[in-house]
């Protein structure tokens, strides 16, 4: 049993250690707008970074895009962006002509913006849109589309799996919901920080010291089923929060600078994770789960803000991703809470492997703050 339980504490400290990068995921911004049938255009912004990868832009290889670079790799750039993205008539191909080049800024920095004339056979409207871009280079990239035509705005989110928007028709609302919900999954299951955060706000409640678990057993707050519930209501403490807060950045109500925000998360989860051996912020959990929620909630909204912003979808696009985040939450919960529980019963665990844990937790937060710290300014 002793070899089983190591085992198990050193695959969960594997699993919280691999992979120590937590940004922001690899996101497109695609900007279609058909509100006049016969002048289209649209819009595909790729970051930097992204595109660094995938073409030979950094010339003297020291991990560095000056001006000068970006400039001369601009023909190397608007080919990728026109080998990918292919727009469809139904008399056929549609041919993109180049009006503007540059760099745009949204939230989590530089990106090479493209702009281009869509001109269909007769000059019919387009009626699909295929988005082939960077997926070889990354599965969890996505091709966020913002599409204007004279009937509103709509919302649509491109993936591997979902590669051609039919343009024939906006999608309606609950196919918006529906993309924005499992988008919101995804984001909560790659995002490492936001997983880390709440593995700390779980510990607590996975294991009792002996006093401990007297005081519970007599209020009846010691077993499996009443901890998970303790648990339920801190993981919702934390998505109310961040709802919040994502609604408001969103919506262009408050805005606070990205990379502020991410060294701040990485220093929530430092926190927490200290609060653990040291529970100077209390041990009513719940709290600590909002509060820091509140900063979270910004870090979701790098997602969504630089897309919905004056859209008519937007609530729908919030509400499906704050379920989806709320959803994954859960979900990670009732994977991750037995295992600990069962772990919680046995000394090893208490002595070796929550340190351990909250070592690596540590470890890694100081790692994301030095080097959030650098990208400031």
């Amino acid at each position: 049993m002793t070899r089983y339980l190591n085992w198990l504490m050193l695959t969960l400290l594997a699993l919280t250690t691999t992979n120590a990068s937590a940004h922001k995921a690899s996101d497109g911004f695609i900007y279609l707008d058909q509100s006049n049938p016969t002048a289209s255009t649209v819009r595909v912004d790729l970051a930097l970074r992204d595109l660094s990868l995938a073409l030979p832009m950094d010339s003297n290889g020291d991990g560095q895009l000056t001006g000068a670079e970006v400039k001369a790799a601009r023909a190397a750039v608007t080919g990728f962006v026109e080998s990918g993205l292919d727009l469809r008539s139904d008399a056929g191909a549609c041919i993109l002509k180049g009006t503007q080049w540059g760099l745009a800024r949204h939230s989590d920095g530089p990106y090479a913006a493209t702009r281009y004339d869509i001109h269909c056979p007769g000059d019919a409207p387009a009626t699909a849109m295929n988005y082939n871009l960077l997926f070889d280079l990354d599965p969890l990239h996505r091709g966020l589309v913002q599409r204007t035509t004279v009937s509103g705005e709509s919302l649509a989110v491109m993936g591997p799996d979902q590669r051609r928007l039919d343009l024939a028709a906006p999608p309606s609302g609950f196919e918006t919901f529906a993309s924005f919900l499992y988008e919101g999954v995804v984001h909560l299951l790659i995002g490492l920080d936001h997983i880390l955060f709440l593995l700390v706000l779980i510990l607590p409640a996975t294991y009792l010291q002996r006093r401990q678990r007297e005081s519970a057993a007599e209020t009846g707050r010691a077993g499996f089923r009443a901890r998970l519930w303790q648990l339920t209501g801190i993981v919702t403490a934390f998505t109310v929060a961040h709802s919040i807060t994502l609604a408001l950045a969103a919506l262009d109500i408050v805005q606070l600078p990205i990379a502020w925000v991410e060294m701040v998360i990485a220093l929530s989860i430092l926190v927490a994770a200290m609060n653990v051996v040291w529970p100077i912020l209390g041990h009513k959990t719940w709290k600590l789960a909002f509060g820091f929620g509140l900063i979270h909630g910004f870090g979701f909204a790098s997602v969504l803000g630089d897309l919905t912003s004056g859209v008519s979808q937007t609530v729908t696009a919030l509400a499906g991703f704050n379920i989806g985040v709320e959803l994954g939450q859960l979900g990670l919960l009732i994977m991750v809470f037995p295992l600990l529980f069962v772990l919680g019963k046995y000394r090893v665990y208490a002595r070796a492997g929550v340190p351990a844990m909250i070592l690596a937790v540590s470890c890694i937060s100081i790692y994301w703050v030095t080097e959030r710290a650098g990208q400031l300014y």
